[in-house]
């Protein structure tokens, strides 16, 4: 069982997809902001999309997930499988995210603990409260955090994509443009005011 008393966030495949909320999220994370939390599963989904959507070399991947690991070596819940059974209304493909929240719950003295994906649909509310749980999306997440952590955010906001840019992981732009490329609408409406 850790002893961290911090908010906990499971990171959902699709979260982990985007280029620039993996390492902001992760970046943020290392602050102290939330403890990151994941499954082997996830992580192995995460790599099949990533090398199958982007065209990423599959041991790049598996290089930056074991990166991932070291770093946050808390992170990984390890075989959720006895936690999906209690979920019984969460979409059958997205039971393990969930039970590695479950899990948490179980071994870790994190709190509160979230599920943080763009699938909230695939998820049942009620079921994931029951499991003292919470769900939110991520641009939602970076918004409830902007009022108390506006200049953290905007920090690593910036060296994040100055990372990217540098690396020629992303083309130059204007960071609301890009943040909007990423579906993080609110968040950049915080940041443009």
């Amino acid at each position: 069982m850790t002893t961290e008393s911090r908010p906990a966030l499971v990171l959902d495949a699709c979260v982990m997809m985007s280029g620039l909320l993996r390492p902001l999220l992760l970046d943020l994370a290392a602050t102290g902001l939330f403890a990151p939390l994941w499954t082997y599963k996830i992580g192995q989904e995460w790599q099949r999309n990533a090398a199958r959507l982007w065209q990423i070399e599959p041991q790049v991947l598996e290089t930056e997930w074991h990166r991932m690991q070291e770093r946050f070596p808390q992170a990984d819940m390890g075989d959720v499988t006895e936690h999906e059974a209690l979920l019984k209304h969460t979409d059958k493909k997205d039971k393990h995210v969930a039970a590695a929240g479950v899990a948490a719950v179980a071994n870790t003295a994190c709190a509160p603990i979230s599920v943080v994906t763009w699938n909230t649909k695939d998820f049942s509310r009620s079921e994931l409260r029951r499991q003292q749980l919470g769900l939110i999306d991520p641009d939602r997440l970076f918004v409830q955090w902007w009022p108390t952590h506006q200049s953290l955010l905007r920090h690593h906001i910036d060296a994040t994509i100055h990372a990217l840019v540098e690396t020629g992981r992303r083309q130059p732009e204007a960071t609301v443009a890009m943040l909007k490329r990423d579906r993080l609408f609110r968040l950049a409406g915080c940041y443009a005011r």
